[in-house]
């Protein structure tokens, strides 16, 4: 491992970049002196659409917006103060959203203690527990980008039901929604026949991009964050991005991307503690859709802290990230990392995305198309229009119905799921659950990664569909996935479509293991009849496997 404080740094607008220096030198020739030799960090800062080659050019023309929509942004902030006037007593900010539209916002309210309730789920138990909570003081963000998104188009619909059913007028239950759209999508004309309040995005940010734009903002605004600030820290910090020194996000890109051809393609981000919480969320889709395509990219794998199990490895590169750290063994957990990124909040999400994009330039791909995130989308479109498979599990153990896998027992699939990733494989846990009401299923993450010694990811269904579901299809196909699904017992129907939550949570496991069963790769559905017991079963049945 290179060591960190013989990296150097990289610093600017109170940003800096530890350990680049060494990483790039792990490569037969410099990475970083390649991009400036090209000419790249200028072309970035000057919205260059050539530099992915021409297959991307197309793309990149209209997706560039990233490097300098704060400044765009600001024009925003005069509507954000008087639309929070305006909404006066409705404080309870509920965010419709999925992916980009949800995972900057959910970052920017934790780091800034502020209350939000992100809603980027199908599942009926968490949808239920949220239309429940403050009905009366709620304002609901319903956030999209193209305006079709299914799960934010059945929140919609499930709020405007509660709010009329509550007794109010359906012009009084327009001033409860505020949506946030690119101009020209149907949601913009849907949010006009309602009556919300509209907000308009920057329609040259693609969603992983979005951080600063409205999608990021309004919701963070409504909520009480001065975003202001944000955008004066990249601001900024935004001077560095055309230099071929004193650069930060050039340091940052050009060892992501030196890292993933020497054999590190995988990511380890770890939080230093320092203020800057669930960070980690956000890069992990930024960078796993961003590079995670033509059977080549960067895998993230967002560790829970210092001491958990999966943030070293050989094929490892370990980040920490927070506000303030300096460099060296992170406090409380021993962690070395061969990169630190510290520096506020507004700098942390350009110096990402410009880290990102000089990636997709080091690894040859288009770093702003998803070309395979419709694959599971269209299987669930189409399993909702002909009906959920019937499948029949290989056994049932205590809570615990069984599909897939090799084995008689829990135990024994559990094992020949684990000792199957080897080489530069990895495991990805695929949770379709309530991410709050059964939220120990996470605690299976770092118990998979000692168990295997391999890198193990967590994702939240369908929230990592928006994330690393690209990866999945389009990476190195070297994934073993571990599905895990949970029984229904408080279902709710999505008004004005023939299907409940439940049945669209169903299809959007089913048509991901539809995709994924067509790669042939390793894939276990565990299907838990209680979840409760089901998750306490599974947590002792993988610490067994240590044993």
């Amino acid at each position: 491992m290179s060591d960190l404080l013989d990296g150097g740094v990289e610093a600017a607008a109170g940003l800096a970049v530890y350990g680049a220096d060494a990483v790039d030198k792990e490569a037969p020739a410099s990475t970083r002196a390649a991009l400036v030799a090209d000419g790249v960090p200028g072309k970035l800062a000057a919205k260059d659409p050539t530099l992915w080659g021409p297959e991307a050019e197309e793309e990149a023309k209209i997706r560039l917006g990233w490097i300098d929509t704060f400044k765009r942004s600001r024009e925003l902030l005069p509507q954000l103060a008087e639309l929070r006037a305006e909404l006066g007593d409705l404080d309870h900010v509920v965010l419709a959203g999925m992916g980009g539209s949800s995972l900057a916002p959910e970052v920017i309210a934790r780091t800034l203690g502020r209350s939000l309730t992100v809603l980027d789920t199908t599942d009926p138990h968490q949808v239920g527990a949220a239309l429940r909570e403050r009905l009366d003081r709620t304002v609901v963000v319903v956030a999209s980008k193209s305006g079709s998104t299914v799960e934010t188009d059945s929140h919609r619909r499930a709020y405007w039901q509660a709010f009329l059913d509550a007794g109010l007028t359906e012009a009084e239950a327009g001033r409860h929604f505020v949506v946030v759209t690119d101009p020209g999508s149907p949601l913009e004309a849907t949010a006009a026949q309602m009556g919300a309040h509209v907000v308009l995005a920057d329609p040259e940010v693609g969603g992983r991009y979005s951080a600063l734009t409205a999608f990021g903002l309004v919701p963070s605004a409504l909520a009480g964050v001065a975003v202001a600030d944000l955008l004066d820290e990249a601001d900024e910090f935004a001077r560095s991005l055309a230099g071929d020194t004193d650069n930060p996000g050039l340091a940052l890109g050009a060892a992501l991307g030196t890292a993933a051809t020497v054999g590190r393609d995988k990511v380890a981000l770890v939080s230093d503690g320092t203020g800057i919480e669930g960070l980690g969320d956000w890069i992990e889709q930024l960078v796993a859709e961003s590079t995670g395509k033509s059977g080549i990219g960067i895998l993230p794998v967002v560790v829970e802290a210092p001491e958990s199990p999966g943030a070293t490895g050989d094929d490892v590169l370990t980040v920490t990230t927070g506000g303030a750290c300096p460099p060296g063994t992170v406090p409380g957990g021993g962690v070395r990392p061969h990169l630190a990124v510290n520096g506020p909040l507004g700098a942390q999400f350009l110096v990402w995305e410009y880290a990102t994009a000089v990636a997709g330039r080091v690894l040859g791909i288009d770093p702003f198309d998803q070309p395979n995130v419709t694959e599971s989308k269209d299987n669930t479109n189409r399993l909702l229009a002909a009906g959920l498979p019937t499948e029949t599990p290989a056994f049932s153990e205590g809570a615990v119905e069984v599909y897939g896998g090799t084995g008689g027992t829990l135990a024994e699939v559990l094992r020949g799921l684990v000792d199957g990733v080897v080489g530069d494989g990895y495991l990805a846990v695929m949770a379709y659950l309530d991410r709050f009401g059964d939220a120990a299923a996470a605690d299976v993450r770092p118990l998979l990664a000692a168990a295997s010694g391999r890198p193990v990811t967590f994702g939240w269904g369908p929230r990592f569909l928006h994330s690393t579901g690209q990866y999945h299809k389009g990476g190195p196909q070297v994934g073993s996935y571990l599905q895990i699904t949970g029984a229904v017992t408080d279902d709710l129907p999505v008004p004005g479509k023939p299907y409940s939550f439940g049945t669209l949570q169903a299809a959007q496991a089913a048509g991901d293991r539809e995709a994924l069963a067509g790669r042939d790769r390793p894939l276990v559905r565990l299907h838990l009849t209680d979840r409760a017991a089901g998750v306490a079963q599974l947590l002792d049945a993988v610490r067994n496997l240590r044993g």
